[in-house]
């Protein structure tokens, strides 16, 4: 046990990454169908509802701080 605490900690650093995440997002828009609906979406009408899940995540780059 003596032996262990006697051993130097290993030095730590920050790093930064640069990261692509792909989330899944339910958003609304008020429509009297769903085609009506569609095109708004589209057109980039409506609003986030609520934040999903993510689906994705791809480390593009790591940099030492």
């Amino acid at each position: 046990m003596a032996v262990a605490a006697l051993k130097p900690k290993p030095s730590l650093a920050t790093y930064h990454a640069t990261v692509l995440v792909t989330r899944l997002e339910e958003w609304c828009v008020e429509a009297s169908s769903a085609a009506e609906a569609r095109e708004l979406f589209d057109a980039g009408a409506g609003h986030r509802c609520h934040l999903g899940e993510c689906v994705h995540v791809e480390v593009e780059t790591v940099e030492a701080g």
